[in-house]
């Protein structure tokens, strides 16, 4: 058997693969090694991805995973979960997408398939919590068993989204500080996406809470009493997280609520002075327009008085007008 070295990359499906040896440590392994190996030899790490053909064709043909998590492992949608079968459990978890140029929201899925003699773990896209478990393995800190390998990726998932969170929050505090001062247009579209984000987030991250806080209730060989109590705090800080989450989005519709109000108060200020010079030009404009009609009989057309009485005329009518308006509390 060789236990070639894997690379981080490969074309045949492979990620990384590693005998875990109980004490932190693990033996890299490569395609050969893995099919030649055995439950007697240890507990077996399988990293894949899902998106070659060869992965695909092991998980069907040689992981010896019940049918259901088979589907579970290789389905092109996945929503956080856990599912618990005889021979191990299969879990779907979901972490923030890290990687350069996506969105956080854009959440990347990685299934687990965990049980006493292995460990299957499939993504699509890198996650940095798989990654650094590895270095932990290599280092000689990495899992000693199933149950640790769940509590560390857990854990690792949840380390990330922290941040993230962080800096919504912090986002949402300066638009509300800057709301007076910045132009409305601006902040809108920060606040469209903060809470497209939160909504992206959220989507995943309550079923994801759902899903940990179930692992509690599993009763696995490998999942110890401190297994649980850790992912019982696990399952705390996810959920205060989704309360942040629901804190931040609720504060970024109100921050977007008193926009809206602004800006219809100001259109409303607006109309009414527009309407205020409209009641006070509409009188004006009817003499005006009177005293320009093309006909016989126009009074004063032989007078040369007669201009300067009209304008003293409008004048008194306009002042008339504005006292009238101030009186009736419409001004």
């Amino acid at each position: 058997m060789s236990d070639a070295q894997p690379s981080s990359e490969t074309d045949n499906g492979l990620v990384y693969a590693y005998l875990l040896n109980g004490d932190g440590t693990g033996t890299p392994y490569d395609w050969p090694a893995i099919n030649s190996w055995t439950p007697e030899k240890g507990l077996l790490w399988v990293h894949l991805d899902r998106s070659h053909d060869q992965s695909r064709q092991w998980i069907e043909d040689k992981s010896g995973m019940p049918a259901l998590a088979r589907q579970i492992m290789l389905a092109n949608e996945s929503r956080p979960r856990s599912v618990p079968f005889k021979e191990g459990l299969a879990v779907t978890l979901r972490g923030v997408n890290l990687n350069p140029g996506e969105d956080p929201e854009d959440m990347v899925s990685l299934r687990l398939w965990l049980s006493a003699s292995m460990i299957v773990t499939v993504r699509t896209r890198q996650l940095m919590a798989v990654r650094e478990i590895r270095a932990e393995t290599e280092e000689g800190m990495g899992p000693k068993n199933a149950g640790d390998m769940l509590v560390g990726v857990a854990n690792k998932l949840v380390d990330r989204m922290g941040p993230v969170i962080e800096e919504l929050s912090d986002t949402t505090d300066r638009l509300e500080d800057e709301m007076i001062k910045t132009e409305s247009r601006e902040i809108r579209s920060q606040l469209h996406e903060i809470r497209h984000q939160t909504i992206g987030l959220r989507r995943y991250l309550a079923p994801q809470r759902d899903a940990i806080a179930r692992l509690n209730q599993e009763n696995q060989p490998w999942l110890a009493e401190g297994h649980k109590l850790r992912l019982r705090e696990t399952t705390d800080r996810v959920l205060r997280i989704v309360e942040e989450l629901d804190e931040v989005r609720e504060r970024a519709a109100v921050v977007q609520d008193e926009l809206v109000s602004r800006n219809a108060e100001q259109m409303n200020r607006t109309m009414y002075v527009l309407t205020v010079v409209a009641g006070i030009l509409l009188p004006l404009s009817f003499i005006t327009g009177l005293l320009g009609i093309n006909v016989g009989g126009m009074p004063g057309v032989e007078s040369k008085t007669a201009f300067a009485i009209v304008c003293v005329i409008l004048v008194v009518l306009g002042v008339g007008l504005l006292w009238a308006f101030k009186k009736w509390k419409w001004i």
